[in-house]
């Protein structure tokens, strides 16, 4: 819901300044938590997971952000990848680390950035539990040419989660 902000104009007619939203957050599908959507908490600008059980919805069609999908069914966290990334000087090298989301509904894959406030231990949880996925969801997976980390990237993962290797 936006509600409409007026202000009066010189020539004293209402003037509409802007559309604000009233909510703060939304309420997890999967786990019931509220989840808060100000950048200050997250680091994101656009939140589309629950920083606790790291369900998402399906929101987005075309591209992050857009929030046009007519599915709306929840989204399950299965995995994590890294964002690949372009260096101009050393070639191709691992980005930021990124959540891997399937569609309850739809099946629709999709990759999310990971927040600030994301709990790293579920994160933990969802990478150790991504090793044993079943083929089907890894020749899925690797049709969408998203990159599933494999057991062998445990210091890559501990990295990026915890910033050292012994874990």
């Amino acid at each position: 819901m936006y509600p409409r902000i007026y202000s009066q104009s010189k020539n004293g007619q209402a003037e509409r300044l802007a559309l604000r939203p009233v909510e703060d957050g939304f309420t997890c599908r999967n786990c019931q938590a509220f989840v808060s959507i100000y950048p200050f908490f997250s680091g994101v600008q656009s939140r589309n997971h629950c920083p606790y059980c790291l369900w998402s919805r399906h929101v987005d069609w075309q591209r992050a952000g857009d929030r046009l999908s007519a599915c709306k069914a929840s989204m399950e966290p299965i995995g994590l990848t890294v964002k690949q990334r372009q260096k101009k000087y050393a070639g191709e090298s691992a980005g930021e680390l990124m959540l891997i989301h399937r569609c309850n509904d739809c099946g629709r894959i999709s990759i999310n950035r990971i927040a600030a406030d994301d709990l790293a231990v579920k994160l933990w949880e969802i990478y150790n539990a991504s090793t044993d996925l079943d083929p089907i969801t890894r020749i899925q997976l690797e049709e969408c040419g998203i990159w599933l980390l494999q057991r062998s990237e445990y210091r890559l993962v501990s990295r990026q989660l915890a910033g050292t290797c012994e874990l």
